[in-house]
């Protein structure tokens, strides 16, 4: 069994090594917020976990749990309940807004200046194109007056995970950045996402700043990470 999951992670690696990243276009609106969607309803499940490992959940669960007779099934319970319909909004909250916002119109969103684009990752599965992963950068302009891109929107599709196609999309972002003049990319994250962490510091990028974005991140224990990177080239 292990030799045979080896082999497929393998497989996949090879297959996603000839993914073509290229500029987004507008039959490409469906798979991307569907993946968009995928993604981020992925991180519900190990909030969840990660919160309820908490020493605050876990000492209101027990004291909950020791107020009597039925109150000690339903406390309880109504309160590993909020603890998951936090964990839900915070990510199904953010997807709704984005869906209304720039994933609604991509192409108005990230490609109708030479200044920012959005990139989608898209490779052969079973004979069929599919889009793997995506990645936007839109131009800022900092309070200096310096021009940066933030990265934004990126999203790798389970399947091609651990193959370095994250990487490539990140790396695509930061050279268009510095073909623009940008002094730096900028991008925000959360503190759940460790694979995007991972990725973000080993490519180069400094931790800036760590904040709760909405009240119920505290109790989830859930905080957003600011990171940026600089271009050698504009130095």
């Amino acid at each position: 069994l292990e030799v045979l999951k080896i082999s497929i992670i393998s497989l996949l690696s090879l297959q996603m090594l000839h993914a073509v990243i290229r500029r987004y276009r507008s039959s490409d609106r469906d798979p991307v917020r569907r993946l968009f969607v995928d993604v981020h309803h992925e991180h519900i499940k190990p909030a969840f976990t990660r919160a309820m490992s908490m020493p605050l959940h876990i000492t209101a669960t027990v004291l909950l749990a020791g107020v009597g007779y039925a109150a000690a099934l339903l406390a309880p319970a109504a309160w590993v309940g909020m603890v998951y319909c936090c964990c839900r909004e915070y990510y199904a909250g953010y997807v709704r807004e984005k869906l209304q916002t720039d994933m609604k119109d991509i192409q108005k969103s990230f490609l109708s200046s030479p200044d920012s684009c959005f990139w989608v990752a898209e490779a052969r599965v079973n004979g069929r194109s599919e889009v793997m992963g995506m990645v936007a950068v839109e131009a800022k302009r900092e309070a200096g007056g310096e021009r940066c891109g933030e990265l934004f929107r990126m999203n790798v599709s389970p399947a091609a995970r651990r193959t370095g196609l994250g990487s490539r999309l990140t790396q695509t972002a930061i050279d268009f950045c510095k073909e623009r003049g940008f002094s730096k990319v900028v991008l925000q994250t959360s503190s759940t996402q460790e694979a995007a962490v991972a990725l973000y510091r080993k490519t180069g990028f400094t931790v800036t700043d760590v904040y709760y974005v909405v009240w119920f991140g505290k109790i989830i224990g859930v905080t957003r990470i600011c990171y940026y990177h600089l271009n050698r080239k504009s130095e």
